[in-house]
């Protein structure tokens, strides 16, 4: 793997790009879990920045499967995706899910991971594509 990373960029606005990422992890079967503001809690702590949300997502068949073949997988639990913006620029980025298998090798993750990282980067390429949604 070439990077625990996955980053891009859309000429999405933050507030659509943000949008767009729960559309599209609705469309694939998994749910938002939670969403953190982090610009507005910085913010409120005398830290202000631009903005920045950590959507955090999952699918529980796939993390139950994980959790099954290696308790540790919950310190990885759920995938975080971040809309955040730099530069003017807004991204949305994600750590790849199939990191796992570097960091558990012996679990035997390596096909959950896989699966769960093809889904987790095609939501993210998705909702940065201008034209879908919204």
């Amino acid at each position: 793997m070439k990077s625990f990373l996955h980053t891009v960029d859309t000429q999405k606005s933050f507030e659509a790009a943000v949008e767009a990422v729960e559309a599209k992890v609705a469309e694939n079967n998994f749910r938002v879990v939670n969403t953190y503001d982090v610009a507005a809690s910085l913010t409120e702590q005398g830290f202000p920045r631009s903005p920045l949300k950590i959507i955090e997502v999952c699918n529980a068949r796939y993390a139950s499967e994980a959790l099954e073949k290696d308790i540790n997988v919950a310190l990885m639990l759920p995938c975080p995706i971040a809309v955040y913006t730099e530069g003017g620029k807004t991204f949305i980025s994600t750590m790849r899910p199939s990191a796992m298998v570097a960091l558990c090798p012996a679990s035997g993750l390596d096909q959950i991971a896989a699966e769960v990282d093809r889904v987790v980067l095609q939501i993210v390429d998705e909702a940065a594509r201008v034209g879908s949604l919204p």
